[in-house]
């Protein structure tokens, strides 16, 4: 058994030497193959610990800043329904205002087509979802967003109601044409002699879009606060990856300098070894 051959003391100490180069070269072969010099808790538990914290963290921040961006989809749907509703609304005032010169047969079709208008504006709003979430078309509705499983740094917005019955209010007898006008053929709401009733209306309508572009606004703001959060996100993550990497990655020109140090000094301790083993057998040799 190899355990009853006796080396001799020189022998051994270069057989020792030359399995400390080896065991040293298959850990920098290691670290080269990997690109790791800490791949597990065995290398170094505090570092590898370390390290899969601030990965953990990234990776958390990660799936963070995707509900982040999907977000900001969510407000832009709600913005861009909005920019079209004070488009439509305009548009509205455009025929009452042509409304004011036009004979009874005219207003007849005006009234068709404001009325076809108003319920395709709703039907705009009420098509303005993402991922089902509608931010325009009730105040139910709210987007929450959870920027850290650390903190309780949150956000949430509430959606509006920006239908034309909501956003086009009146309070006096006189000004309810502007709710009556919808579904209504203008001549029986509306006779040649009141005409400052559509001034009335138009007026209405352009508190509605007053009231949508504010809506718009606080909307708005949120994507801009929200871009921000994605940059920032984005930059921190990178920034805990790096992290991560300074304290597991192996630099690959350290350990490629160390390999070919411990190639030259695993040939050197061979040939020492085959040195000592040539004194053993010089020795050997006298007793023949």
């Amino acid at each position: 058994m190899s355990s009853d051959i006796v080396l001799g003391t020189a022998t051994r100490q270069n057989l020792l030497a030359l399995q400390g180069i080896n065991q040293n070269l298959d850990t920098t072969q290691g670290h080269l193959a990997t690109g790791l010099k800490v791949a597990s808790a065995l290398d170094d538990a505090v570092k590898f610990f370390q390290a899969q914290s601030l990965s953990d963290r990234a990776n958390d921040l990660a799936v963070r800043k995707d509900a982040i961006d999907q977000g900001v989809s969510s407000l832009t749907t709600a913005v861009n329904a909005a920019q079209s509703e004070v488009s439509i609304l305009q548009q509205l005032q455009g025929i009452l205002s042509s409304a004011k010169t036009q004979t009874a047969a005219q207003r007849k079709a005006a009234s068709t087509q404001f009325n076809t208008l108003s319920n395709q504006l709703n039907q705009l709003l009420n098509d303005a979802s993402y991922q089902g979430l509608n931010l325009v078309n009730s105040t139910a509705t709210a987007l929450s967003l959870q920027f850290s499983n650390s903190s309780k740094s949150t956000l949430k917005v509430s959606g509006q109601n920006l239908l034309i019955s909501n956003v086009v209010t009146t309070k006096t007898v006189a000004s309810k044409l502007a709710t009556k006008l919808v579904g209504s053929a203008w001549s029986k709401v509306i006779s040649a002699n009141h005409t400052s009733k559509f001034d009335i209306a138009f007026n209405a309508i352009q508190n509605a879009i007053a009231t949508v572009q504010a809506a718009a606004a606080s909307i708005g703001g949120n994507v801009t606060f929200l871009q921000s959060r994605l940059d920032f996100t984005s930059q921190y993550i990178v920034t805990l990856q790096g992290g991560a990497s300074k304290l597991t990655v192996a630099d690959v020109n350290e350990e490629s300098t160390n390999l070919v140090t411990l190639q030259t000094r695993q040939s050197l301790s061979i040939q020492s070894l085959s040195i000592a083993t040539q004194s053993e057998q010089a020795v050997l040799r006298l007793f023949r």
